[in-house]
């Protein structure tokens, strides 16, 4: 579970730092289906989930 947090902590930090540029990649326009603002809160929920997973699994080996 440590390395799925890890996982989509990363593509959601990646997914952020994109977008913030204007650039989009194909895989992740889905998530402007539903409008700027709302991409933007899944994005940041995506990766606030990451990190979560992530820091409730730190320990785990």
């Amino acid at each position: 579970m440590k390395f799925l947090g890890l996982l989509i902590f990363l593509v959601g930090l990646v997914s952020l730092l994109v977008a913030s540029f204007g650039a989009n990649h194909f895989l992740l326009l889905w998530v402007d289906n539903w409008g700027r603002p709302m991409g933007w809160a899944i994005r940041v929920a995506i990766t606030l989930f990451g990190y979560i997973l992530y820091y409730v699994n730190r320990h785990d080996d």
